[in-house]
């Protein structure tokens, strides 16, 4: 079940949603089933300890590795 970006033709909304199977999203503001499907970043997030011991993440992400994330807290992803 992926996880899809898009853009709504009526209002301009850009929103992500689960898709499941094959049922057809809506946009979540004005419920409207015309839909643009954006190419979105592909990102991940890698953990690791330095020589002291500190933790280093490193981001695939753009400039800024919470931009595609939905999540309301950095805490689920450690970046932060």
């Amino acid at each position: 079940m992926p996880i899809y970006e898009y853009k709504c033709n009526a209002c301009g909304n850009r929103f992500e949603t689960l898709v499941m199977g094959s049922s057809t999203p809506e946009c979540p503001s004005c419920d409207s089933p015309d839909l643009a499907r954006l190419m979105s970043a592909c990102g991940f997030v890698s953990k690791s300890s330095g020589p002291g011991g500190e933790t280093r993440v490193k981001s695939s992400a753009s400039s800024s590795s919470c931009a595609g994330c939905s999540s309301t807290s950095c805490s689920s992803c450690g970046v932060g």
